[in-house]
């Protein structure tokens, strides 16, 4: 369904940004338990669109170390550039 799917992204989306501004990295879990209550389809699709988009910042965070590690050696006395 495109609406259901749209309306957990977006959902979702938003929570991300709560928990990087209120600095609460289990917020989606409160906001799941609303849901649950309310719509379990609802729920299921949010949580779906969560581990999405965690498991992608998780992703983003390991390439921008390893790119930042190669960098650093690059720069290195000595390193084959």
């Amino acid at each position: 369904m495109a609406l259901l799917d749209d309306l957990a992204n977006a959902l979702a989306l938003d929570t991300v940004k709560a928990m990087e501004e209120l600095g609460d990295d289990r917020l989606f879990e409160e906001i799941s338990k609303v849901l649950g209550a309310a719509s379990p389809t609802v729920q299921e699709a949010y949580m779906t669109s969560i581990r999405f988009l965690l498991a992608e910042k998780r992703g983003r965070k390991a390439l921008e170390a390893l790119l930042e590690k190669a960098r650093a050696e690059k720069g290195r006395p000595g390193s084959a550039a």
